[in-house]
């Protein structure tokens, strides 16, 4: 919290789809599970509940039900110190479901979010007064996928930002099981003159552009972002920050659950940014936070309080006793 007399902290505006997330204790089918656990999964707001844990003021914009799974979320969101204050409640839709299991190894998303409350989301679904004091609006692509609507919002909403002086960081996140490339892959292309921060993983860069190497970069920062950063997972990533070329290595962790790494990355992306780290700094905090997440199980659970990734990024011991 800021002084008397001294500005407030830069804040974070993130908008999107937030969806209960129903798991089963142990790896294996759904179908034999008899028990199953309640979460929440969302990229947006796991990336602004990432910035809050780091002490990052962060504000998320949604549409829930209003049914019990959107108390849930709203709830959850809110206990993480995340701003909720533009989540609209939409009586006559549901809020959005999603299912998960491990099988041999590898994980099995089913959505359940075709005429969901988040995909309502349009032009004009929040105030534009809700970016006062914001240093950046991130957007995934995840949200286009919803509806015809929920694309026109994203191109509405960068722009929204942009005229108010707010710089935009846009995350790919294609998701095959909603839409094909060649949609995804347009739609993100529409978005890119309005982007300033530009977050790409290396299977989407194969998936929508066919590039399996990092000239994806250069192509990507010409038709608009001054920042364009490659995700390569424990590998680490690439970028190009105003023209120049980077490269970070991962830090070395034992994957217990994948989901959520990206949006831990951006997470500490942004707050890097904020925090005025120079580019290298700001790819090296990215690298901690995904890794630190990967560690963990669920979307945001696992996520670093500003303490836990200043000790991880210094490799310091903790003995836990």
């Amino acid at each position: 919290m800021a002084e008397p007399g001294e500005a407030p902290a830069p804040r974070v505006v993130t908008a999107g789809e937030t969806m209960v997330l129903v798991v089963p204790p142990a790896p294996g089918r759904l179908r034999h599970a008899t028990s199953v656990t309640l979460s929440i999964g969302g990229a947006e707001s796991n990336v602004a509940i990432g910035l809050s844990r780091l002490g990052v003021p962060a504000s998320w914009v949604s549409a829930l039900g209003q049914d019990e799974l959107g108390e849930l979320v709203l709830h959850r969101v809110r206990a993480e110190g995340v701003d909720t204050s533009a989540v609209r409640r939409v009586p006559d839709r549901p809020t959005g479901l999603y299912l998960r299991e491990e099988v041999a190894g590898a994980l099995r998303v089913y959505y359940y979010r075709s005429g969901s409350a988040a995909s309502t989301l349009a032009p004009g679904a929040f105030d534009p007064a809700v970016l006062d004091g914001a240093a950046f609006l991130h957007l995934t692509g995840i949200t286009g996928a919803l509806s015809p609507e929920s694309a026109e919002f994203l191109s509405w909403a960068a722009r929204t930002a942009r005229q108010a002086g707010v710089r935009v960081s846009y995350d790919v996140n294609y998701r095959s099981r909603l839409w094909g490339p060649a949609a995804a892959r347009a739609a993100s292309e529409a978005l890119l003159p309005h982007v300033d921060v530009l977050l790409v993983g290396d299977e989407e860069a194969r998936a929508l552009w066919g590039w399996d190497d990092d000239t994806c970069l250069d192509r990507l920062a010409d038709a608009g972002p001054g920042e364009v950063v490659l995700k390569l997972g424990a590998r680490g990533c690439a970028a190009v920050v105003d023209g120049e070329r980077l490269t970070s290595p991962g830090f070395p962790a034992r994957q217990v659950d994948p989901i959520g790494a990206g949006d831990a990355f951006a997470a500490g992306y942004l707050a890097a940014t904020l925090e005025g780290l120079d580019p290298a700094g700001r790819l090296r905090t990215a690298n901690a936070m995904g890794a630190f997440c990967v560690q963990n199980l669920g979307d945001y659970e696992g996520l670093p309080s500003r303490a836990e990734l200043t000790a991880f990024l210094d490799q310091t011991v903790d003995l836990g006793r």
